[in-house]
Order: C-alpha cells, then structure tokens, then sequence
C-alpha cells in the first residue's frame, strides 16, 4: 500500500486515469454533465504538460464509448475484465499521460465526447478494476496515479484499492467522481480515504502539478484555472 505521506505530483512521475465515462450513463449518473467538465479540464491539462492518458471502457458494446466531449478521439481505450473535462485538459497541456477505460462499451456507450479523448486509447473492460493486464505495464515507472470517472463506490474504488495495491499514490479528483446515488459516492470517498488515497479537487492538481508560476506551461493550464468549477455536490449534498 501506498504511504500515507502524500506524494507531490509532478507532470513526470504521474498519469491521468479516466475511468467509464460512457454515453450510456449520461443520464443516471449524479452530476454527469458537471463531472464530465472537470474531467475535461483534467484532460487538456494533461495533454499540455504531456502527461500520459489511459482510458478504459466498461463495455463499450453495450454501453457506448467514451464521451467525445472530452477530446480522447487519439487516445487508446481499454476494454476491462476488471473493472473529467477539468483534468483531461490539464493533463494535454502539461504532457501528463491518459489512461481511459470503458465498462462494457457495446452496451454502456464510449466515453462522453466532452472530454476530447478522441485521440486517446480506450481500454475495454467488462470488470471494475482499471487495471486491466495490458494497462499495468504502462505504467509502471509512474508514481502517481490521477484518477477521474465513474462509479465512486464500483470502478473507482476498486482502482484505487489495486493501485494503493501496487504501491502507487492515488489522487482521486473528487469533484470529477460521481454514482448514480449519493449516499454511495459519499462512503465510496470515507473508503478510499481510509484506504490510503488522496482526496483532492481538480484545482488542487492543476495548482500541484505547477508548483511554480514560472512553470513554462502555466499560462496556458492558468486558463483552465481561471474557468469557473461546476458545482458537483459535493458541499450541499455530501
């Protein structure tokens, strides 16, 4: 398990993990639209400071793919057998890479296009876990692990627990994370805590993978800074 001092986050010991954000569950899913454009923002900041992106899909031929409002179109997916917008776009512009997963695509959809993942590998997946065996080895010389998406209670948190697992730091994104019901995403975030996960906010990680206003890349991830967060319930309602 991973140590409870937390890590810092640099754009070169972290990846982005983007878990099930699929058509299919735009409309059950507390906070869809809002959870997608943080995850966005997540995206684009990893793609500007070249953090890498992994992307799984839970079932995609049952549950679509990933939204392409989060930009992933050139980034693989990854279909599990195990089982957002703010974060995304961090991750592009800090080069930060993106791992995406998509829970059973042909029946839940592909990931939300709002994300721009278009370009970014989905993995395919029929379990909860992202960390199916051919996404592992990629990141084995990351430290820390960003990770956005859905379930709290199903997919992220088992992630979370395979990761802290594996000896890697997590950093849940918890204004990125959602269920469908919100006693579940509440409890889901106690676990991770108690588990060894970092709870953060997505403009904590921008701030963190910064560290420095002299940081060559900051004006450009200042932008997403400066966009207003949506409101995710995670005051009123957690």
């Amino acid at each position: 398990m991973a140590s409870r001092v937390i890590s810092r986050l640099t754009p070169k010991n972290s990846v982005l993990f983007v878990c099930d954000l699929q058509e299919r569950f735009s409309k059950t899913i507390q906070f869809f639209p809002e959870i997608v454009r943080t995850s966005k923002r997540m995206v684009d900041a990893a793609k500007i400071l070249d953090i890498p992106i992994f992307v799984t899909e839970q079932y995609p031929k049952g549950l679509g793919h990933t939204v392409p409002e989060l930009g992933l179109g050139d980034i693989k997916k990854y279909e599990k057998t195990r089982t957002s917008k703010r974060i995304v776009d961090a991750a592009k512009i800090l080069d930060i890479p993106i791992f995406v997963t998509e829970q059973y695509p042909k029946g839940l959809g592909h990931t939300v296009p709002e994300l721009g993942l278009g370009d970014i590998k989905k993995y395919e997946k029929t379990r909860f876990s992202m960390c199916v065996p051919d996404l592992v080895p990629a990141i084995k010389d990351s430290n820390n692990v960003i990770l956005v998406g859905i379930e709290a209670h199903a997919c992220v948190l088992q992630t979370t627990l395979d990761l802290l697992e594996k000896g890697k730091n997590v950093h849940v994104v918890v204004d990125a994370v959602s269920s469908r019901s919100l006693p579940d995403r509440k409890y889901a975030f106690k676990q991770m805590d108690r588990a060894g996960a970092v709870l953060t906010t997505s403009e904590c990680v921008l701030l963190g993978l910064l560290q420095d206003a002299s940081h060559p890349k900051f004006k450009e991830v200042q932008k997403l800074i400066l966009e207003p967060a949506p409101d995710v319930g995670l005051v009123a309602k957690l």
